[in-house]
């Protein structure tokens, strides 16, 4: 069993590995023979501190991943989010590789998005709206302006005071952030990612212009919503994988006759994406297991790479 520590695996760690093991992930998730479980969910001692188990198979890979969000950590001065991916070894039963995954999970999450956006999004959108002044948020902005060639990063925060620091500290990284109301930046934006917490909507449809492409990144447990329902009636959905869209993603809110395309089967050329570029897409990231298998992967792929990795193959 070989052991990639956080600091090994957070050194290895790159918007462009991440881009290329997410767009794998998720077209994998569409071939025949791939499995995503059910995720389960469980909680520490004291109850606002959860943790999840998500895992999967395919062809090539097999494992799961442990992803803990823990507000308590505050105190210590932690990070709140927390992960660890294992890998089987098919061929013998037994874990084969276990990688410590925090900064990963980051790098992972933003990358499904950039994928999706890049995908669906028009080529010459320049104006991103970015909801959220976390850690995740913060990885999005990079991820999104690697695929696009961004203007104005227009973010939305709940306090003023946290959203001019991410400002400031965006800035710092030659990104071009500004901080905005709510109305305005959806009305100025092409592209609108959504990164945060929240159980009800961020904003008003009718704030959303034509053309413009969103991505929820947050919701990924039942009860979480981000995006406004009337959203959906006016717009192409996408998503990762719609039977967990619908329990545990944003499109839990949406109409049960919802037709939800899953993004991967527009990567392997199966269906269209955008088709007008006055369209609003949507695309609804839950987060597949696959995607964190992939990951690791790569990782093991750069931190080994003279070991053979067939083991990990039925």
């Amino acid at each position: 069993m070989i052991y990639i520590s956080e600091e090994q695996s957070a050194a290895l760690a790159s918007h462009e590995l991440a881009y290329a093991a997410a767009k794998k992930a998720l077209m994998a998730a569409m071939e025949p023979g791939a499995t995503i479980f059910p995720v389960l969910k469980a909680h520490g001692s004291d109850p606002q501190n959860i943790f999840g188990v998500k895992s999967s198979s395919d062809k090539n890979l097999a494992g799961l991943k442990v992803g803990s969000y823990f507000p308590t950590n505050d105190a210590a001065g932690l990070a709140r989010h927390g992960s660890i991916i294992l890998l089987y070894d098919q061929s013998r039963g037994r874990i084969s590789y276990i990688v410590e995954a925090g900064l990963l999970n980051a790098y992972r999450t933003a990358a499904s998005d950039a994928v999706a956006t890049d995908t669906l999004a028009r080529k010459d959108a320049s104006v991103m709206a970015l909801f959220g002044t976390g850690h995740q948020a913060e990885y999005e902005a990079a991820a999104i302006a690697g695929i696009r060639n961004l203007s104005k990063i227009l973010v939305v925060g709940r306090t003023p005071e946290k959203t001019e620091a991410f400002v400031n500290h965006l800035r710092e990284q030659g990104l071009p952030a500004e901080r905005m109301d709510a109305e305005s930046a959806c009305r100025a934006a092409d592209i609108i990612v959504t990164a945060t917490t929240a159980t009800e909507p961020l904003f008003d449809a009718e704030w959303v212009q034509p053309g413009t492409h969103v991505s929820s990144m947050g919701s990924d447990a039942p009860g979480k919503q981000e995006l406004p329902p009337e959203l959906f009636q006016k717009a192409k959905l996408f998503c990762d994988l719609a039977s967990q869209s619908r329990v545990a993603g944003d499109f839990q809110h949406a109409e049960q006759d919802a037709i939800l395309t899953p993004i991967g089967r527009v990567l392997m050329g199966e269906t269209n994406g955008r088709t007008a570029d006055d369209q609003i897409t949507v695309f609804d990231s839950s987060g597949i297991s696959l995607q964190d298998l992939y990951m690791a992967e790569a990782i093991i792929g750069l931190h080994q790479p003279h070991v053979d990795l067939k083991g990990l193959k039925t």
